[in-house]
């Protein structure tokens, strides 16, 4: 249970806002109020202080009733929450949306929390990868990246606070679909990334390590001349657009596939792509 007088909750950042508890909801529907859920959510178990919250909703010219309109905001979730999990408002106070010195606290007792669960798997396939167990990182990663339904809190309008923390979720994902990728490079899996990457491209148009990633699962696939051409759109972006070249090592990662270098061939590996770039860098 998520909570010792209620149902489970189930709570969602990962994509759009959504806290659930069977078919009851406790997402609220107005703007304001969900920015101060979210802000909440992405803290959760830490206290947000009222001034963090009013600069979020109000910036830094908040009106004279903001302490006021705050606390309605606050009083409008724990009623939300109250019937969700089916809990007296009095103990939602004390056991979900507690008011602590200084601010409000959400807290999180639940297993059913997309972001804990998410950080949790990341963590644990980073780790892995870390330790050169190629086979539980791909497991660890791809459970993480399945937990994602679109960008994070789309639906939420994110003030100066929330803005940062969502561009570091963000973050965080690609890093995570980079690392999953590795791994699975690792294990000689490069037929199946090919579709993941081939969907990142259109995304990340200038991320130079995405596209060593697909050069080399095409060149390992018998496909160097997609693998060279990847390498030549990136080049015109870069430059059209930058002004810039890609990076030494994309240009040599380029030479080694023009010259079937016997390197890019060694699947399965229990080192990943740095290592390999730098092989062929040394030469």
């Amino acid at each position: 249970m998520s909570y010792v007088m209620g149902r489970d909750l189930e709570i969602r950042v990962l994509g759009p806002l959504m806290l659930t508890c069977g078919d009851s909801t406790a997402t609220p529907t107005a703007p304001k109020p969900r920015s101060v859920l979210a802000l909440l959510l992405l803290q959760a178990n830490q206290t947000v202080p009222v001034s963090a919250l009013i600069q979020e909703l109000w910036g830094h010219e908040p009106p004279a009733s903001a302490l006021t309109t705050l606390q309605t905001y606050v009083l409008h979730l724990r009623k939300l929450f109250s019937s969700a999990l089916s809990m007296p408002a009095s103990e939602v106070a004390k056991s979900v949306l507690v008011t602590t010195p200084g601010g409000y606290l959400f807290r999180s007792i639940s297993d059913d929390f997309d972001l804990a669960r998410y950080e949790r798997l990341s963590g644990e396939g980073r780790q892995a990868l870390a330790a050169g167990q190629n086979g539980l990182a791909a497991e660890r990663l791809t459970q993480a990246q399945s937990l994602w339904r679109g960008p994070a809190l789309t639906d939420v309008r994110a003030g100066p606070l929330l803005q940062p923390q969502v561009k570091r979720l963000e973050e965080s994902r690609l890093t995570t679909v980079e690392q999953g990728i590795e791994a699975r490079l690792r294990l000689g899996r490069h037929q199946e990334v090919l579709s993941d990457l081939a969907g990142m491209m259109a995304e990340h148009r200038l991320h130079e390590n995405l596209h060593a990633q697909f050069m080399v699962a095409l060149h390992r696939s018998g496909r160097r001349q997609e693998a060279l051409r990847v390498f030549q759109q990136l080049r015109t972006t870069m430059t059209e657009e930058l002004g810039l070249e890609p990076s030494k090592r994309l240009h040599l990662l380029q030479q080694a596939i023009l010259s079937d270098d016997p390197a890019l061939e060694v699947a399965p590996r229990t080192d990943g792509l740095a290592q390999l770039l730098d092989q062929i860098t040394v030469r």
